[in-house]
């Protein structure tokens, strides 16, 4: 079954995603790429005018226009949602940011309550306030802040076990990212490191969450997904629910690395997929074979 919990990103909404329609992006794509289910979740705007990203300033985007952006796009997923009733199910949600650091829990908790957001995708694009998800200059100022890669990695985890253990969310993305903008696979998968994941794990198995095997790594040059291959092996051994995301930022990205995702979870002696399914007004877990 074709399914991807994390995605439907546009440039409509979203500066870094190119300029694209959200419905350029949800209307063939998804069905072309044989979904049974596409859960659309855009990013919750970032509150202050610090973390704008570069691409948003040079558009003269404000926090006022990602919050305009966010309420059009609430609107508008869930008008989508509806079109394609009877051909495609379109899950409403967002993904969350973990800025500012003191007030994001409210924050995000806050967006989910306005507009019914039928789940969370859970998501660490910072390490202390520093973005460790976009240019390599911001990275490597991470980098310095923390003293080092490894405790870069480690505050990283840190942060995606409590961002698990403060939100909850059905959905953790990209669990990994910490290796995107890292030298290599080695630097960011020492003892400490993998302590700090394994705790990160721990978190995910408390709560019920559903790990994401995010696709995006393949576009991004990593020769695989995110879940680097141990992770995964220990997702198994702790019966942990994984499904696909494929975090999609155009319509050409919806359904990529799909076919090679599949195989890497076989590979792995991982024979299922969770995902989200609305039954009776709730959004419930079920399994489907790979």
């Amino acid at each position: 079954m074709m399914v991807s919990l994390h995605g439907g990103h546009s440039g409509q909404f979203c500066a870094h995603a190119g300029p694209w329609h959200a419905a350029e992006v949800l209307k063939p794509p998804p069905r072309a790429a044989g979904y049974h289910t596409y859960g659309v979740t855009e990013h919750a705007p970032r509150s202050e005018a610090r973390f704008l990203y570069p691409e948003e300033l040079e558009l003269g985007w404000t926090t006022k226009t990602l919050a305009d952006n966010f309420h059009a796009y609430a609107r508008e997923a869930a008008a989508l949602a509806q079109e394609f009733a009877d051909r495609l199910t379109i899950l409403c949600g967002f993904e969350i940011e973990v800025v500012p650091a003191r007030e994001y829990a409210k924050l995000m908790s806050s967006l989910r309550h306005m507009y019914h957001f039928q789940y969370m995708v859970g998501s660490v694009h910072y390490v202390d306030e520093i973005l460790i998800d976009g240019a390599l200059s911001e990275f490597n100022r991470a980098v310095t802040h923390c003293g080092g890669v490894e405790p870069l990695a480690v505050r990283y985890y840190d942060a995606v076990a409590a961002m698990i253990e403060e939100m909850r969310p059905e959905v953790v993305a990209h669990f990994d990212l910490i290796r995107k903008n890292a030298p290599d696979e080695a630097s960011v998968d020492s003892a400490k490191i993998r302590a700090a994941a394994e705790r990160a794990l721990a978190a995910v198995a408390a709560h019920g969450a559903i790990l994401e095997l995010n696709t995006a790594g393949y576009r991004k040059g990593l020769g695989r997904p995110y879940l680097a291959p141990w992770m995964l092996d220990r997702a198994r051994e702790m019966n942990l629910p994984v499904c696909f995301g494929d975090d999609s930022h155009g319509p050409s990205d919806v359904g990529a690395g799909m076919n090679q995702a599949r195989q890497y979870l076989l590979d792995h002696g991982i024979r299922e997929i969770t995902y989200l399914a609305r039954e009776r007004g709730k959004l419930v877990k079920r399994k489907a074979p790979l």
